[in-house]
């Protein structure tokens, strides 16, 4: 759905319920308390200005949208009614909208995202897509690495305490003051002429590590302390 060519009530609940949602990721995530691991590899392809390809759960958009604010990413967001609230909300938090679903201008989304990088600029994908099924990774990361030969960046948000949402991903916001641990893993490339199929395999494990580091995250200290 286009905003400009949407009748007046949609436009006006398009706006509300935007500012309703950047209102609700600015108040929240400024509250987290984020503890960083891994930092060390985005600090290095930054300082050699080299883009890279972003990979997170699409259950932790919440999160990453506030933590990789104002840094010029672009992201695949749906063609349809709640990716247009989702474009609006992501670029007051400076990210580019790159409009596109797994069913619906794929391919013209992954153009975009691609013509992104070759600006320089950084690139981010939910690794398990837009509708799951949640924790297995898509295609469409190692395609594009291949075809650039850019790297993905994996990382992985874990908020300490927060609310999961009921639908297939289990959306997560977290709760005021809640600690979050981002864990930032090793980059790595998908050679030219490889099959991005060939390369799902490593691409899990790299996911599925990064997941299991985070979720046995030794928050009991902590727990007793606040206790």
């Amino acid at each position: 759905m286009n905003g400009g060519d949407a009748p007046l009530s949609q436009r006006i609940c398009l706006a509300a319920g935007s500012t309703a949602g950047w209102a609700l990721i600015w108040s929240l995530g400024t509250l987290l308390r984020y503890r960083v691991e891994g930092w060390e590899h985005f600090a290095r392809l930054n300082r050699r200005g080299t883009p890279f390809i972003f990979s997170f759960w699409h259950n932790q958009i919440f999160c990453a949208t506030h933590f990789w604010r104002f840094r010029e990413i672009g992201v695949i967001t749906s063609q349809h009614a709640d990716g247009e609230y989702m474009a609006r909300i992501i670029r007051r938090f400076g990210y580019f909208p790159a409009r596109g679903s797994s069913r619906r201008g794929s391919t013209r989304a992954l153009l975009q995202l691609k013509r992104h990088l070759a600006g320089g600029r950084p690139v981010g994908f939910a690794a398990d897509g837009p509708v799951g099924p949640v924790y297995k990774v898509k295609p469409g990361p190692l395609w594009l690495s291949m075809k650039t030969g850019i790297p993905i960046l994996p990382f992985h948000i874990q908020p300490r305490r927060f609310w999961a949402g009921s639908g297939w991903d289990g959306f997560r916001i977290p709760k005021p003051f809640s600690p979050a641990l981002v864990k930032i893993g090793q980059p790595f490339l998908v050679p030219s002429g490889q099959s991005a199929a060939d390369w799902l395999p490593r691409y899990q494990e790299a996911m599925d590590a990064l997941k299991e580091y985070c979720e046995s995250y030794p928050w009991n200290r902590e727990r007793r302390l606040e206790g």
